[in-house]
């Protein structure tokens, strides 16, 4: 699966670069976007193959920018994976209830976010 395009949606300078470089390193080609706005607007441009996004975002959050994505029929597909601190139990169900295709927490575990990835990649095809 690797050099599919990953598009990265935090506005974290260091948590966007620990997952960019993983992912580079793992081969898969990254793209960034620090707000909401400019995620789904990458998105719609760039047709990433999957999309990680924080959930608290400067302008719109990560569940707005998800709903947009969902209502365009040009984004509707594209796996979008919730990375986030917000861990607690009624955070992680108001994330599932949004639609995200899978849950990673912050402080990633480099080993189960690949996983994570991996699978919802794979899942799409």
């Amino acid at each position: 699966m690797a050099n599919e395009l990953v598009l990265i949606v935090e506005d974290n300078d260091k948590n966007r670069k620990l997952v960019r470089d993983t992912l580079q390193y793992k081969g898969y080609r990254t793209i960034e976007a620090e707000t909401g706005e400019d995620g789904v607007r990458l998105a719609r441009e760039l047709h990433p193959a999957l999309i990680l996004m924080d959930i608290q975002l400067p302008g719109i959050d990560g569940i707005t920018a998800l709903g947009q994505l969902r209502a365009d029929a040009a984004t509707r597909a594209i796996p979008v994976i919730a990375v986030t601190a917000s861990v607690m139990a009624q955070d992680r169900q108001k994330i599932v209830d949004a639609g995200f295709d899978a849950f990673q927490g912050k402080p990633i575990s480099v080993r189960e976010f690949l996983d994570t990835v991996q699978r919802v990649l794979e899942k799409k095809t």
